[in-house]
């Protein structure tokens, strides 16, 4: 099979959630297994709910890639750990990479199930955030996605990019290229900012 630009923003967003959960494991007296495991787990979480929705056979079953990917960010992460992980915000970068690659990746995979403009967007944002959820569970912390941060909100601005992109039939490369830095973008403006939305508050608390 031919290495198309989906497939390559596919591997490089593998990489980078597989790196952000090794990263997070790190702190949690986890071995080396058990890290693996949590970058897998990263990468592969957000596109199995997507493709069990999408009624076919989950990506990584049909394909070893993901699982080749997730070993070399093993491999990276322990070999250049010193370069990797000595600034306190790795985490945070190799994530919001991988939000901005796996949300154009779900848009594309729900476009060519021949899905509505909003359920793609919705796919998309599904598979960039469901996995940071199943990492920050199985890690004993607070899903990203249900902090005041900028997370999935930054998924659903890209799928509107994406959209008018090609509504002014711009290249299929440009049109995902300019939707990934969307997100990331936004992203990173929102934390760099403190941009959030406010705390939901019904209840006071004694």
């Amino acid at each position: 099979m031919p290495i198309t630009f989906t497939i390559l923003l596919d591997l490089l967003g593998t990489f980078a959630f597989a790196i952000s959960g090794i990263r997070l494991a790190s702190g949690k007296q986890i071995d080396w297994f058990g890290a693996y495991i949590i970058g897998l787990v990263t990468a592969i979480g957000g596109g199995t709910t997507r493709d069990l929705l999408l009624d076919v056979t989950p990506f990584w079953m049909l394909d070893a890639k993901y699982f080749l990917t997730t070993g070399v960010a093993l491999i990276a992460a322990l070999l250049f750990k010193d370069k990797l992980f000595k600034w306190g915000n790795t985490l945070f970068l190799f994530d919001t990479i991988g939000l901005g690659l796996f949300t154009i990746v779900g848009i594309t995979k729900s476009i060519d199930a021949g899905l509505s403009i909003w359920v793609c967007i919705v796919m998309g944002t599904i598979t960039a955030s469901l996995g940071g959820v199943v990492r920050d569970v199985l890690l004993n912390e607070v899903p990203l996605l249900f902090r005041k941060d900028i997370y999935a909100l930054a998924c659903v601005a890209g799928g509107g990019v994406y959209f008018i992109c090609i509504y002014f039939n711009l290249p299929t490369g440009i049109t995902e290229l300019l939707a990934a830095l969307t997100v990331i973008a936004l992203r990173l403006i929102a934390v760099k900012f403190h941009i959030h939305l406010p705390q939901i508050t019904l209840i006071k608390n004694d």
